[in-house]
């Protein structure tokens, strides 16, 4: 696609953003002189009032976890203590590594890390894209120590997040890809004849973004640790989730370091965690496989350097305000949440199994995802988006979800939900083919025109630096 092209498809993809970059003045380049404090920060608050009503009723799906107001003020607090901390200094902030020793603490001993001898070990990271990133690039460095790994290869299911393509094409390694049931789940059978001497890792989810399905990950586990491979389970999101539906009651099978065959598990406190954006917990089961994830050079003029993580310099309040939304939370607090989010999606999936021509794609117990042979499920998506919806378009098969939070909890939320998404599909029967994003999805689903789709993923990336 040459310049003119992208241009082109940039002026189509604009007008989504330009109602909030018009509101104000842009700044391209430095105001001449500073503006007034006061005024920058109304200008602020408009914008944030503005975005706030969505998620704070509880339109998006996921994204905003937590989003009680009062929670929200005491991590903006402690934030505002720890705004100048940073961890690359512990001489000067030795609070921060407090805060992020104990995260990764209370994280393994939630997920039995810490009943593992010695215990299992980590690191906090900014979120659960750098925690894949980081355990993928480890285990790629340690086959090749150990084993001689020149040609690494990743074996997940279809179904595993894009973090781990990312982490494939960005250190040059091979994902392969491993098919899933009707149950959305994978088979270990698959996983089993996947596996070459290049295998570093398998990947298993618990529970998957796109319909909320755990793999079996103790079986997987046992498949890796037949061969000596490493298994990471991307428990990202349900990691604060799944402990606690443990001990309500639901149906959960061991996915964390109880496996024997579990080496490494990423775990989002800003998810279910309700720290805000952006944290993750990377724990290892054994400290060399942590070791080899860090950095450390012994030869710049600039002195010694080390990093455990991708970045130097981090936000030492964001490790602050993890630290804090843990521990006021406490095990009741997360109980009492994971209570109320597993009750309102039981009440929604009952709701969609009501609606004629929607069927739930597997047996989520909070990510509910629902397709139709009936009706164009994006038309329905578009109709949702009309009525002030963020939900989640999914392909493969084609589908839509709902990751429901606190913010789906509130009264008369999971109602209006199951209102407009029944009139939603009614509009999509008598009006068929009238979807915004169906021509979108009908192009990704042609492997012939897939690269036309990653081209425009990549001008819309454009089009969010345009200022």
């Amino acid at each position: 696609m040459d310049r003119e092209q992208r241009e082109a498809m940039a002026a189509m993809l604009e007008p989504e953003l330009k109602p909030y970059r018009d509101r104000y003045p842009a700044h391209r380049r430095l105001p001449e002189r500073g503006r007034d404090r006061a005024e920058v920060l109304a200008e602020l608050a408009s914008l944030a009032d503005g975005e706030r009503e969505r998620w704070e009723q509880g339109f998006a799906s996921g994204a905003v976890y937590h989003g009680g107001r009062e929670h929200i003020d005491f991590l903006n607090q402690v934030y505002a203590l720890f705004s100048q901390g940073n961890p690359l200094h512990p001489d000067l902030w030795p609070s921060i590594t407090k805060f992020e020793a104990e995260v990764v603490a209370m994280t393994s001993a939630m997920l039995h890390g810490a009943d593992l001898d010695p215990p299992a070990c980590g690191t906090l990271t900014s979120g659960g894209t750098e925690s894949i990133l980081l355990a993928m690039r480890t285990y790629r460095d340690h086959a090749r120590a150990t084993r001689g790994v020149t040609e690494p290869e990743i074996v997940a299911p279809k179904t595993a997040h894009a973090a781990f393509d990312k982490a494939a094409q960005y250190f040059g390694m091979r994902l392969v890809r491993v098919g899933v049931g009707e149950d959305m789940r994978t088979d270990p059978g698959a996983v089993r004849a996947a596996l070459t001497d290049r295998t570093v890792a398998v990947v298993g989810s618990a529970v998957q973004f796109p319909h909320g399905v755990a793999d079996p990950v103790e079986e997987m586990a046992a498949v890796a640790a037949e061969r000596g491979i490493g298994f990471h389970t991307d428990a990202c999101l349900g990691g604060f989730v799944l402990p606690w539906a443990e001990r309500l009651g639901y149906p959960v099978a061991p996915f964390d370091f109880r496996v024997p065959g579990v080496t490494s598990v990423s775990c989002d406190t800003h998810k279910f965690g309700y720290a805000a954006k952006g944290s993750s917990v990377l724990l290892w089961r054994d400290s060399e496989l942590r070791d080899r994830q860090y950095y450390a050079t012994t030869d710049w003029p600039g002195g010694l350097y080390y990093s455990p993580t991708f970045a130097g310099s981090r936000p030492g309040a964001l490790s602050a305000q993890a630290w804090a939304a843990m521990v006021v939370t406490g095990e009741d607090g997360y109980l009492e949440a994971t209570r109320r989010v597993l009750a309102t999606a039981a009440r929604i999936r009952r709701g969609i199994d009501e609606i004629p021509g929607l069927r739930v794609l597997g047996e989520p117990l909070w990510v509910i995802a629902f397709a139709s042979g009936e009706v164009g499920i994006y038309d329905v998506l578009d109709g949702m988006a009309g009525r002030g919806w963020s939900l989640n378009g999914l392909q493969d098969p084609p589908a839509v979800h709902l990751c429901v939070t606190l913010r789906h909890t509130g009264e008369g939320v999971a109602e209006r939900f199951l209102a407009d998404l029944r009139s939603c599909v009614e509009q999509a029967r008598k009006e068929p083919g009238g979807g915004r994003l169906t021509p979108v999805y009908g192009l990704a689903a042609v492997p012939e025109t897939r690269g036309e789709v990653d081209q425009l993923l990549r001008t819309y990336c454009d089009v969010l630096y345009r200022a």
